[in-house]
């Protein structure tokens, strides 16, 4: 049967020279891989270029029960870009969440709020003239809400530690090493406060901000088992000196 979509791009790989697979999370279905032929020249060859990370798509599809790969019939752009593709840090932003989400929402089924929330964000970054050094932190850290291990933050209070495993802090020291110390510590909830509009008043070196994006990494690969390291992250820690 066909039917539409919304969908937001999050990984292509190349399947000899006439066709792709292509993962996405659509605002129907949750995650779903798609086939779709490319070639080198006419309709085909501008069907590649909509395929690039976080890129905003409609698709058509012939959806079937049971089928992992859908064949695509038609795409279009749902949402065109204007700064993303060209600019070096908003498009290294761009290449680390699209892989932080592939494996962020591996089987995440239909859920149009997050669906929304990431939409919002591609677009909010791609309108955003300043002050999105902070936006990759945020984003992770909201995200964690939607697919339901966000950290509690109720009970921190300064001296705490905060323990990865249950997400929570403590006074007590946890009797493993997934842990945050106090002193490091106090910046989740800081971050836990932020939206796009606030998160420029957050001062962080690179060192800082590597820091905590490397904490929120850890935190989703303990709670995600299937969560590997991100080959992107190399570029992003160069970002924002």
């Amino acid at each position: 049967m066909l039917t539409k979509t919304k969908a937001i791009v999050l990984n292509t790989l190349k399947y000899g020279d006439k066709k792709i697979f292509v993962d996405m999370f659509s605002q129907e279905y949750g995650k779903i891989t798609f086939s779709c032929p490319v070639g080198s020249r006419g309709k085909q060859k501008s069907k590649a270029n909509y395929f690039q990370p976080l890129n905003i798509v409609e698709v058509e599809f012939d959806r079937k029960p049971k089928v992992e790969i859908h064949n695509i019939k038609e795409v279009r752009l749902a949402y065109p870009t204007r700064s993303i593709p060209y600019d070096s840090y908003k498009l290294s932003i761009s290449i680390f969440l699209a892989e932080f989400l592939r494996y962020a929402l591996l089987n995440e089924q239909q859920n149009v709020h997050l669906y929304d929330y990431i939409e919002h964000s591609i677009e909010w970054l791609d309108n955003a003239e300043k002050g999105f050094a902070n936006f990759h932190i945020v984003f992770m850290m909201k995200i964690s809400l939607f697919i339901g291990f966000h950290p509690n933050i109720e009970d921190f209070s300064p001296g705490s530690w905060f323990d990865l495993q249950s997400g929570e802090f403590s006074h007590l020291i946890p009797k493993h090493k997934d842990t945050i110390q106090p002193s490091e510590a106090t910046i989740i909830p800081v971050i836990d406060r932020l939206n796009y509009s606030t998160m420029h008043l957050l001062k962080l070196t690179r060192a800082q901000r590597n820091q905590c994006t490397e904490g929120i990494l850890n935190y989703y690969r303990l709670h995600l088992p299937a969560f590997p390291e991100l080959k992107s992250f190399a570029v992003m820690k160069e970002l924002f000196a």
